[in-house]
């Protein structure tokens, strides 16, 4: 956590937006995404082989969540913290060529790959709801890359942030209202083998269309 906020700084990044995981010993953990595209009307994310995109749904919050030494959260407290959600796309790429498979640590201290985030359009809190499932389609340069029913690894969006949010460890900072968290991937990681355009489509009418490009 230390070497991302060394990262942060020297790239000039003051963001607010995170993604949660889960490390390879079930940790909860945390990341600064950067580049972050709120809302966007023409967004460009520069493009790298053997980048990959996780379509997910991400959460802003109305108030803090501390760290707690008296009791832990549950499900109801977080999502009593959550005023809006949202349809995003997370780009992947990290720096480390094996990525997570040789330290974890070192992949954590990468952002955990994170090498943009594009915020669309706001979703109804009832995408929050666990078990819920979604028609899911993305294209990629105009061909289907996924079109399917799109899930939550978990089957629940908060799983992870709650996870988080229990994690005595984490900084007393993280978790602050008006964070954006961003909760873990619909459809897995899918590779974006050239640069383009990417379109998904969530449901019937929710849109994202955003671009990546060799820069």
């Amino acid at each position: 956590m230390e070497v991302q906020s060394q990262l942060s700084k020297l790239e000039g990044v003051n963001t607010s937006a995170w993604k949660v995981a889960k490390s390879s010993d079930g940790t909860p953990v945390a990341a600064p995404v950067h580049p972050y595209l709120d809302d966007p009307s023409d967004p460009i994310i520069a493009w790298r082989k053997g980048m990959k995109i996780e379509v997910e749904i991400a959460v802003k919050l109305r108030q803090d969540l501390p760290v707690r030494t008296d009791r832990a959260y549950d499900r109801d407290d977080v999502e009593a913290a959550i005023s809006e959600a949202y349809l995003g796309a997370e780009l992947v790429w990290s720096g480390i060529s094996e990525g997570g498979s040789i330290s974890f640590l070192a992949f954590l201290a990468d952002r955990l790959g994170n090498m943009g985030y594009v915020r669309g359009p706001a979703l109804p809190l009832a995408v929050l709801e666990p078990g819920s499932t979604f028609p899911l389609r993305l294209l990629l340069n105009n061909q289907v890359a996924f079109d399917a029913a799109g899930q939550h690894p978990t089957k629940d969006a908060l799983t992870w942030l709650c996870d988080y949010a229990n994690n005595p460890f984490r900084p007393a900072a993280a978790l602050r209202a008006g964070s954006i968290v961003t909760t873990g991937s619909l459809c897995g990681a899918i590779e974006i083998t050239d640069p383009g355009d990417v379109s998904i489509n969530l449901g019937e009418q929710v849109l994202l269309n955003f671009a990546v490009r060799s820069l």
